[in-house]
């Protein structure tokens, strides 16, 4: 071959090989660029003008990554797709917006919580995918991080959702809706969207519980394992027992053999993580592990459920984040 020819060959591996990387980066953030952020988010942007990008973890609206995994999912890891790195701390994302009439629920009786979500095009959602055997899910939590509850609303045709929350104590409560559109701009992202309403009447805070790496709900106790950095994503493994012996008949919850939901300590940011374990029947346990990245440092309150013999437990503690 000629020199000329040698060259010609060097020129086209090295732009293969330049085409494979551009092909891996975009693998690695997502396919399509994401949009400018909405004005009211644009000052948690920790680079101003530069956009979120869907599928990396790490990046939040505050500078600091957030909690979640990549919504495509992690390769290799059964369990983590569907999970998103909103925190629900803002209303109004990418066009798509929480709505409700209610901005106060009477204390102490069971209310019901009406909402909607609407689309870029101002109108209700009424085609939202399946996610984690529900179409939506439904967050209550007050702000000393007591009374959580994980609910699933039903939804009316003209896209009017009822959530039923028990009832509430006296305070400031955040409310969140974790959803995916089926159809629109968006079709397949998941959103975490949040509103807060007050609660009125005489309010006593609660302190937060020590950090702790176990808790015992109805006989069953929960351990965890993993020592978690903001914004370093890392395992977090769970061992389930009972009365000292490991439990090997852990069912099926939400498609997983169990569901996290964490909130920071001050602002309320929300993670919701399922483990990376495969389910094979009612046999899950004793040791489940999830991959964790949370966003923001110090005291997270988390809320693992499970389930049983039928029966959905709830374990609670509080861990630290570095």
């Amino acid at each position: 071959m000629t020199p000329a020819g040698h060259r010609l060959l060097q020129l086209c591996s090295l732009t293969l090989a330049a085409g494979a990387v551009g092909l891996l980066a975009l693998a690695a953030c997502g396919s399509t660029p994401a949009p400018a952020p909405a004005p009211e988010q644009a000052a948690h942007s920790g680079m101003p003008g530069m956009p979120d990008m869907p599928g990396m973890p790490g990046m939040d609206h505050s500078g600091t990554p957030t909690p979640g995994t990549a919504p495509a999912g992690i390769p290799g890891m059964p369990g983590t797709a569907g999970m998103t790195t909103d925190e629900g701390l803002t209303s109004e994302r990418d066009g798509y917006r929480l709505d409700s009439p209610a901005t106060e629920l009477p204390a102490g009786v069971p209310v019901s919580y009406p909402f909607t979500v609407t689309g870029p095009d101002g109108r209700p959602v009424t085609d939202f995918a399946e996610v984690q055997t529900e179409k939506l899910h439904f967050y209550a939590i007050r702000a000393d991080l007591t009374g959580y509850q994980h609910l699933h609303p039903t939804m009316t045709a003209d896209g009017t959702w009822t959530a039923d929350p028990s009832a509430l104590t006296p305070g400031d409560w955040r409310l969140y809706a974790s959803f995916t559109p089926n159809t629109g701009p968006r079709q397949g992202k998941e959103f975490v969207l949040g509103r807060t309403v007050t609660v009125p009447g005489a309010a006593a805070a609660v302190p937060l519980p020590t950090v702790g790496d176990s808790a015992t709900v109805n006989g069953w106790t929960a351990t965890v394992q993993g020592e978690l950095t903001a914004g370093k994503a890392g395992p977090l493994t769970v061992t389930i027992s009972r009365d000292g012996r490991p439990v090997t008949d852990l069912q099926p919850y939400l498609a997983s053999y169990a569901h996290l939901s964490a909130f920071h300590q001050g602002d309320q940011a929300l993670a919701h993580l399922h483990p990376i374990t495969p389910v094979t029947g009612d046999h899950g346990g004793p040791t489940l592990t999830f991959y964790a990245l949370l966003g923001r440092p110090g005291n997270w309150r988390v809320f693992l459920q499970f389930r049983t013999a039928g029966q959905v437990h709830t374990a609670e503690l509080t861990l630290h984040v570095a």
